[in-house]
């Protein structure tokens, strides 16, 4: 079970925040969440739970239907709605632009549906990466993946680690059959 974001404290090794308490995320992570908007308690429930809906409601033409469970509508209350936009050359690969709305895998049921059979769990809809149209999922205990044409990647296993590693440039891992 994740912490709840609008209590949980950040790591004391966190660097400290413009004018407030330390963040959680790295300095340039930290600095391009709050030039799209974001703040430590940002939480829009209401936003949430019209994607929520949204999503619950949709059925492929196949039958396929969307999983929502509580690790994606926290995500999408605190980060949902954000267009990131990383400057800089990243570690490894690209800094990932990215936009956190969760009905870009709104036509994807079936494709995140066998995802999660493969993982055994359920996978949600986070967003996508702009620049290549990957789209970002999340599953039920709150791990992130990206899936694009070449495969399916992990992320990290909750989305500060998942945002972090995006915004920095770092290589995901590649999913295998094994």
């Amino acid at each position: 079970m994740h912490p709840d974001p609008r209590t949980s404290s950040p790591s004391p090794s966190a660097p400290l925040g413009p004018g407030g308490p330390p963040s959680r995320f790295p300095v340039p992570v930290d600095a391009t969440l709050r030039a799209a908007g974001w703040q430590p308690g940002r939480w829009d429930i209401k936003q949430a739970e019209i994607w929520a809906d949204t999503l619950r409601d949709h059925t492929s033409p196949a039958g396929h239907r969307h999983a929502v469970f509580p690790a994606a509508v926290e995500a999408w209350a605190e980060f949902g709605g954000l267009t990131l936009t990383p400057g800089g050359p990243g570690r490894q690969v690209a800094p990932a632009p990215l936009h956190l709305d969760p009905l870009h895998g709104l036509h994807m049921a079936r494709t995140l549906a066998d995802l999660g059979r493969a993982l055994d769990t359920d996978v949600s809809p986070l967003g996508t990466e702009t620049d290549t149209h990957s789209l970002l999922a999340i599953d039920a205990e709150g791990r992130v993946y990206a899936l694009d044409h070449t495969g399916d990647w992990y992320l990290g296993p909750d989305i500060d680690q998942a945002l972090a590693a995006l915004v920095s440039g770092i290589e995901p891992v590649r999913l295998t059959a094994g």
